[in-house]
């Protein structure tokens, strides 16, 4: 059973959100603005919350990156109620642990009904890169590196990629208050993503947390910064940079993550006013420019699972050209809103660069 609904959760009448138990799977995100309270609260109130799955630490802790839980713990719910803002990037966290709760659901003999509270995409419909090739990632589908749409159009594409029976109703974006009041990156999405410009940068620059380059994790401005200690800056550096889009030598010190403690060098990615930034493409080139340059760099564990294109990896070994790689992104990008057009709720369509 699916179905989409366009008023707020405080307004649906299911018996099992009116009387549960119920479980809230959440973040910072689902706090109410119209209420001034977070969405468990509802159910506090009406005293039927058996169980709140959230972050284990501080909301802005470094390293706070997932939702746990155990399967036991979902047995006789009448209903699950998910609100985070996802951030436009197959490989957020939070979304992978989204995707981890539905497939338990799906393998229960009696799963609860989940309700997924959705918001705005803060990176928009924008759409780059490639589906993963390969399908090795764990709780990962056949999406864009940076897929253009929503938390709960995600779920209905997922709950039919796997197959599950359990019900699925998704609370419209539109009928959130929040959505109505804050800007989507207003309550920091995680501890990595702090700002309005970091969804703009994850599409790619979540691909050097698995390099020996850190996206800047530990600083105020992660993904806008890049650097490592090994990197020297030069007069003369011809760092790639496409049109619009200015790097800054500078150097930083992590207060967290890799090479915590440790002076850094590299670079801040700043973009001109109106400028339409391909993060993907633009990383690509910039790790096979410091891939060419420093035998320090190196790939580590889980980049080719969260890369998941062996014609991207191509192109940073040097094997094929760029124009050869834009033209397979291109190709890549129109087959996914193709089908990302199956599972669309609202009338905003997901798009490329030209």
């Amino acid at each position: 059973m699916f179905s989409f609904r366009t008023t707020s959760l405080e307004d649906q009448v299911d018996k099992a959100l009116l009387q549960g138990p119920v479980a809230c799977f959440c973040t910072q995100n689902c706090w109410d603005t119209g209420r001034g309270r977070y969405m468990y609260d509802l159910f506090k109130e009406r005293g039927c919350l058996a169980a709140v799955f959230s972050p284990r630490d501080a909301e802005l802790t470094p390293g706070t990156n997932h939702i746990v839980f155990e399967a036991d713990q979902l047995k006789g719910l009448a209903a699950v109620v998910v609100e985070i803002q996802d951030v436009g990037a197959r490989y957020f966290n939070y979304t992978k642990d989204v995707f981890h709760l539905m497939e338990v659901l799906k393998d229960m003999d009696n799963p609860p009904a989940l309700y997924v509270v959705d918001h705005i995409n803060p990176a928009g419909g924008v759409v780059e890169g490639t589906s993963p090739v390969s399908g090795d990632g764990q709780f990962v589908p056949k999406v864009a590196h940076r897929h253009g749409l929503t938390l709960g159009e995600l779920c209905t594409l997922y709950q039919s990629e796997i197959n599950a029976k359990f019900a699925l109703h998704i609370i419209s974006a539109l009928a959130t208050d929040s959505n109505k009041q804050l800007l989507p990156w207003t309550i920091a999405p995680a501890s990595d993503i702090p700002g309005m410009f970091t969804c703009y940068m994850y599409s790619g620059g979540g691909l050097w947390n698995n390099t020996t380059i850190t996206p800047g994790i530990g600083t105020s401005r992660p993904y806008e910064y890049f650097g490592a200690p090994f990197i020297k800056h030069g007069t003369h550096d011809a760092v790639p940079a496409p049109a619009g889009v200015l790097m800054r030598p500078c150097s930083f010190t992590p207060a967290a993550g890799r090479y915590a403690g440790e002076k850094c060098f590299g670079y801040q990615i700043m973009l001109e006013p109106g400028t339409e930034y391909h993060s993907l493409l633009h990383t690509l080139q910039l790790m096979k420019y410091f891939k060419d340059r420093y035998s320090q760099f190196e790939f580590l564990p889980g980049f080719s699972e969260k890369l998941d294109d062996p014609t991207l990896m191509d192109y940073i070994n040097g094997n094929i050209s760029f124009q050869e790689v834009k033209e397979h992104v291109k190709l890549e990008e129109q087959k996914w809103m193709r089908k990302a057009k199956r599972y669309i709720l609202y009338e905003d369509q997901p798009f490329r660069i030209k």
